[in-house]
């Protein structure tokens, strides 16, 4: 299973849901691009968890940081590597489906593919996993904006997705 996407602006996850952090490192980004970890952290308190009772009510602050990459608010043209701590891992939660496979999880699948499978919360195949994604489409949004290639959407046009319940 690759974690890692991209060829000019490449970016590689790491971390499991139940392990002490996740995150992400972007490759290709240029030097001298604006940024701070607060643009990051805004589309990361998006996808918070616990913000529905549609999603996991795990509670997780989600507070980026940036550790490599950036210097004085600007980009250096080197890796930026970021990482959020799992605050709320609790691996041990898990114990009693080591030897089930939970529905509309990817337990099976995984196991099946790779010969292993990490009980604890779905590992990598969580939705914590996206973490890093987020973390990185801020930075591309950002480089993206500032070679006025992509303008976000007027208020006024923006409308938002509820589920029928």
């Amino acid at each position: 299973m690759s974690s890692t996407f991209g060829r000019q602006f490449r970016i590689s996850t790491f971390g499991e849901s139940h392990g002490p952090a996740v995150g992400v490192v972007v490759d290709g980004c240029p030097p001298r691009l604006a940024l701070s970890t607060d643009e990051i952290q805004h589309d990361l308190d998006r996808r918070r968890p616990g913000q529905s009772r549609l999603v996991t009510q795990r509670n997780e602050a989600d507070r980026v940081e940036i550790l490599s990459g950036l210097y004085d608010g600007r980009t250096t043209g080197t890796p930026i590597a970021m990482v959020v701590a799992n605050g709320d891992h609790r691996p041990g939660a898990y114990d009693h489906l080591e030897n089930l496979y939970r529905p509309s999880h990817a337990d099976y699948t995984y196991q099946a593919k790779y010969g292993l499978r990490d009980h604890r919360g779905g590992g990598r195949s969580s939705a914590r996993e996206t973490v890093g994604r987020v973390a990185a489409a801020a930075v591309a949004r950002k480089l993206l904006g500032a070679r006025r290639m992509w303008r976000p959407t007027p208020p006024a046009a923006r409308t938002r997705w509820r589920p029928n319940t």
